[in-house]
């Protein structure tokens, strides 16, 4: 009987573990903690363009979204290298993730247009917004932004003119060139399948098929 009734404990001890450990990864999807997001937001009234919003987690995934402030909202999807990420939440960690700092320089000056760097992960939250700084870690967090709206505004461009404005490519191409030369492109990369794809297409016009198979040498050649 004794022994009967130890077997039924054990049973019964065996049963609770294997619906505790059952219940487990449940309670942890619940309370774990999702990764980090950086997000930069530059308004600027009456400029080109208006509105500046890059989001990035890191994983290295993210978002852009470039437009005049009358223009809907159409986020678009964007995919960063490991090292511009790490550079970003590098920057944001001796900026304390933007948590009780001042970045604002608070002198008469010009309006450069209200930046604003954010930092979310879970619940917690944190932000600072500024017209211009003087920081040095803000100043380049600020170049690295700039440089990856930059790229994505020629990349849009470029995809937008292939698909309806064959003659405006070589234009756009153009701009690509002066961005590229003056290293506003943080990862020029990126630009290659576009580039190639023009150069293929016999739609194009030859000086634009050129323009682009010579722009696509020079950044795999890193020149």
């Amino acid at each position: 009987m004794n022994s009967s009734k130890a077997d039924r404990r054990l049973l019964l001890l065996v049963r609770l573990v294997l619906v505790l450990l059952a219940a487990a990864p449940l309670a942890w999807a619940n309370t774990a903690v999702t990764g980090a997001t950086i997000t930069y937001r530059k308004i600027f009234k009456s400029s080109y363009p208006e509105f500046v919003e890059l989001k990035v987690n890191d994983s290295g995934s993210g978002t852009y979204d470039i437009r005049q402030l009358s223009d809907d909202s159409s986020p678009q999807p964007m995919e960063l290298d490991a090292q511009i990420v790490q550079k970003i939440f590098d920057l944001a960690a001796k900026l304390h993730n933007f948590d009780g700092i001042e970045l604002e320089m608070h002198r008469r000056i010009a309006n450069l247009g209200e930046k604003t760097f954010r930092y979310d992960r879970g619940a917690e939250t944190h932000h600072v917004t500024f017209n211009y700084t003087l920081d040095r870690s803000a100043e380049q967090l600020l170049q690295i932004f700039e440089t990856l709206a930059r790229q994505q505004s020629d990349l849009s461009d470029l995809q937008r003119t292939m698909r309806y404005d064959r003659l405006g490519v070589n234009d756009v191409l153009g701009q690509i060139e002066k961005d590229y030369d003056a290293n506003l492109l943080p990862e020029p990369q990126k630009l290659l399948a576009s580039l190639d794809q023009l150069g293929a297409d016999q739609h194009f016009i030859d000086i634009a098929r050129d323009r682009a198979r010579a722009l696509a040498a020079r950044i795999r050649s890193g020149h």
